[in-house]
């Protein structure tokens, strides 16, 4: 039975891949079948490009175009020649042989982290014969290339909101099985556009690996942080502090309302949670001051461990009526990051524990670099100049 409900799961997940991620499985698959076609002409020649071998048996002369139509759309390969114009691939041929059975495995490969056992059995499958480790390694070297191009490119523009957080996947290390936190960045620009800013592997969630993670950021140019969401983790909490000195924190609401919970009954009222939670839909800061002294007066004396927890906290939960009103919605918790976790949580569940760290690191930030795409291709998620229009006020009212 759990067998059979696995390979649902599997198919289910092959299914929906296929259908929402044709960008990067033409990636993927336009890579793969370029690498092959370059195995075949080092073996046809026996010596790599500008390796110096005796068995060698030609040289390359550079290369063709050649277009191929897939399920996923077209490819734009570069075919391989030779001096003596003795190479000719029978790739083609057999991909349109095999195609929905390396379409499948793609997918498949690409929910997995790209392991090297599924490459393996991929190009064993399409060339009908084993591929060289060194093949499997460069294909892996070639993706991960573009991922690390992706995290460590240079941030030019300034950053006003930043929200952080951190999720956990299995990984096997050294024959044991481990969690390994990944913590991820979420920037918004001054033209109001998302962009994920970082994807990191760490240990676990500490102030040092926070720290490392945002003077990462910093030194790969973040600057301009005026706003930055996040949870109450006390070594994240810190970090900000450390490092983003000159940042408003907000504590994520949501987060703060769960923590509430740890300080009533089982069997409280829920009246006086959802009473808790209308503070936040209030316009603006003395609104909610007031509204929480009522809220106090009517629950203290029969929860008076939460009324007081909540008096001393909720404050840090507030910074958000800072911001424009329209701002309010988005910028009040983490739930913009939650919903990418959500999606890692969708692909990574498959796989349950990944083989190596490299591999964990390059699934999560593959989907990473899709959603960062599909932002940046999106219009603008805030209009920024509202926070211009209410800087200016207060400069005004300041002066």
């Amino acid at each position: 039975m759990t067998t059979q409900k696995k390979r649902k799961t599997t198919a289910v997940e092959l299914e929906e891949v296929l259908s929402s991620e044709g960008d990067q499985l033409r990636t993927m698959m336009r890579e793969m079948l370029q690498e092959l076609l370059e195995a075949e002409m080092a073996k046809v020649l026996r010596a790599q490009p500008h390796e110096r071998s005796d068995e060698r048996r030609g040289y390359r002369a550079g290369y063709y175009p050649r277009g191929l139509l897939t399920r996923v759309g077209k490819l734009e390969l570069r075919v391989p020649r030779d001096r003596e114009g003795r190479f000719s691939t029978e790739l083609f041929a057999r991909y349109q042989r095999s195609e929905q059975a390396l379409v499948s495995a793609l997918a498949q490969m690409y929910i997995e982290g790209v392991s090297t056992r599924k490459v393996k059995a991929i190009t064993e499958e399409l060339c009908g014969h084993s591929v060289s480790a060194s093949t499997i390694s460069r294909i892996n070297k070639r993706l991960d290339k573009t991922l690390t191009a992706f995290a460590t490119r240079r941030l030019e523009e300034p950053t006003p909101y930043l929200i952080l957080d951190a999720r956990y996947e299995k990984v096997r290390e050294a024959g044991v099985i481990r969690s390994r936190a990944v913590l991820i960045a979420i920037g918004i620009n001054w033209e109001g556009r998302r962009q994920i800013l970082a994807v990191e592997l760490a240990q676990r969630e500490s102030r040092s690996s926070w720290k490392e993670f945002l003077t990462t950021l910093r030194d790969r140019g973040l600057h301009g942080v005026e706003y930055v969401v996040s949870d109450d983790h006390d070594g994240l909490r810190r970090a900000i502090q450390e490092v983003l000195t000159d940042s408003a924190w907000q504590r994520c609401y949501v987060h703060f309302l769960r923590n509430a919970l740890d300080h009533i009954p089982r069997k409280a009222d829920d009246d006086c949670l959802q009473e808790l939670r209308w503070l936040y839909d209030r316009r603006n800061v003395d609104e909610a001051r007031s509204d929480l002294a009522a809220w106090i007066g009517r629950w203290h004396t029969k929860y008076p461990k939460l009324t007081d927890w909540v008096e001393e906290n909720i404050e840090q939960t507030w910074t958000f009526y800072r911001l424009p009103h329209r701002h309010h919605k988005h910028m009040k918790s983490t739930n913009m990051l939650e919903r990418l976790n959500e999606e890692i949580r969708r692909r990574t569940y498959v796989v349950r524990i990944f083989p190596n760290a490299a591999s964990c690191l390059r699934l999560v930030r593959a989907l990473a670099v899709e959603t960062h795409e599909n932002w940046l291709e999106q219009s603008r998620y805030l209009n920024m100049d509202l926070l211009k229009e209410l800087k200016k006020e207060q400069l005004r009212q300041a002066a």
